[in-house]
C-alpha cells in the first residue's frame, strides 16, 4: 500500500498543494515563492527520499510568515496521513549531520505525542528572502501537525546558510529512518498497543 498523502489548505493568507510520497526517491517540485525555503525544502526531499510536491500561494507582501507556517501545518499533516496506523514503523530517527563547518543534530520520534525542542542561534535576520525566526515556526508547525516529538539541537556552526540547510537534511534523515519499516515489527512499537 502506498504511504502517501494530498492535502489542500485554502485561507485568507495562503493558498497550499502538497503531494508527499513516503517511499520515493528524493523527486521535488516546489513553488512557495521564498527560493531560499523551496531550496529547504528541496534538500529534505532529496535526503530523506521522499516524493515531495509543493505550490504555495502566500501573502508574500506582508512577509513570509504566513507561507512558511502554513506550509509547516500542511506538510505535518501530510506526514501523519502517509503514515497511517504506523503498524511495521520503526517510530524512532536520529541523525548528527556535518555541513562544512556547522553539526546540527536531529531526532525523531513518532509517539503521537507533539513536542518540539529547539536550540539554534542566528546571527541574522534572514537567508535570502527566508527570515530566520520562521525556521522554528515552521519546525514547530510540522511537529504539532504530525504529532511527532522533534528535536533539533545546533551543535556548531557559524554560517546561517549552512545551519539552517544542516537542519532541514537532517531532519529528513532522521524521518526517513523513523518512518521506515521494521519487518520484525509486527504491529506497533509500543507497549502501549498504539501511537
Amino acid at each position: 500500500m502506498a504511504r502517501e498523502a494530498e492535502i489542500k489548505r485554502k485561507t485568507n493568507e495562503t493558498d497550499i498543494s502538497l503531494k508527499l510520497e513516503l517511499d520515493g526517491s528524493g523527486v521535488s517540485d516546489i513553488d512557495t515563492g521564498i527560493g531560499f525555503f523551496d531550496h529547504m525544502l528541496e534538500g529534505f526531499s532529496k535526503h530523506g527520499f521522499f516524493d515531495l510536491e509543493a505550490k504555495v500561494a502566500g501573502d508574500l507582501a506582508v512577509d513570509g510568515h504566513h507561507t512558511i507556517e502554513d506550509t509547516g501545518i500542511v506538510l505535518g499533516t501530510a506526514i501523519k496521513k502517509a503514515l497511517g496506523d504506523k503498524k511495521g514503523i520503526k517510530r524512532y530517527g536520529s541523525c548528527i549531520l556535518p555541513m562544512d563547518e556547522t553539526l546540527v543534530l536531529c531526532a525523531v520520534d513518532l509517539s503521537g505525542r507533539p513536542y518540539l525542542a529547539f536550540d539554534a542561534d542566528f546571527t541574522a535576520e534572514r537567508v535570502g528572502y527566508m527570515e530566520t525566526e520562521m525556521v522554528k515556526e515552521f519546525f514547530y508547525a510540522v511537529s504539532y501537525k504530525a504529532k511527532m516529538n522533534l528535536h533539533i539541537k545546533v551543535l556548531s556552526g557559524s554560517n546561517n546558510h549552512h545551519i539552517i540547510e544542516g537542519m532541514f537534511k537532517a531532519f529528513a534523515r532522521a524521518l526517513d529512518e523513523a518512518t521506515g519499516i521494521d519487518e520484525r515489527i509486527t504491529g506497533i512499537l509500543s507497549t502501549k498497543g498504539s501511537l
